[in-house]
């Protein structure tokens, strides 16, 4: 059964937000202290564009295709998890945490494992792919207790 124990940090994520918390306390009643918070500012992609997808010229007389436009909203969502891995890495190499619990929503939970160096996924005690970045502190708490108390009993 993973717990959480105190000073376990949890870092809390989804694709513009990080929170990274130490609990102080004990698994049953855990309390999260919030260390640290990285946002990113993502604008729409209609925001960031410069310009419009382009259209291109297909094999028939007067055939024009169009191409599809870049997502700059999904690619900042990505840079995001990115660069909060090389942020991991950083925290983890200079032995600021023992163990981490790392709650993300899917797809960026997949874009953070792809990247994260091995000296941070040798701290990864559990791993759980949920959208919380928007949740209090106090819900944060109840909802990971939950989340792993669930892996614990094989649910």
């Amino acid at each position: 059964m993973v717990e959480l124990k105190t000073g376990t940090w949890v870092v809390v994520t989804d694709s513009e937000k990080a929170l990274f918390m130490r609990n102080i306390t004990d698994h049953d009643d855990p309390n999260l202290s919030i260390l640290e918070t990285e946002v990113q500012e993502n604008p729409p992609t209609r925001e960031q564009g410069a310009t419009q997808a382009g259209r291109r010229a297909d094999g028939g007389p007067g055939q024009r295709s169009a191409m599809e436009g870049t997502d700059w909203h999904e690619l900042a969502k990505e840079r995001f998890a990115k660069d909060l891995s090389d942020i991991l890495y950083q925290k983890a190499h200079k032995g600021e945490f023992k163990a981490l619990v790392i709650v993300a929503a899917p797809q960026i939970l997949g874009v953070l494992r792809a990247e994260m160096h091995r000296t941070v996924t040798e701290k990864i005690v559990a791993e759980i792919p949920k959208n919380m970045a928007g949740h209090p502190v106090d819900k944060i708490e109840k909802l990971i207790k939950s989340e792993l108390d669930a892996m614990g009993s094989g649910n």
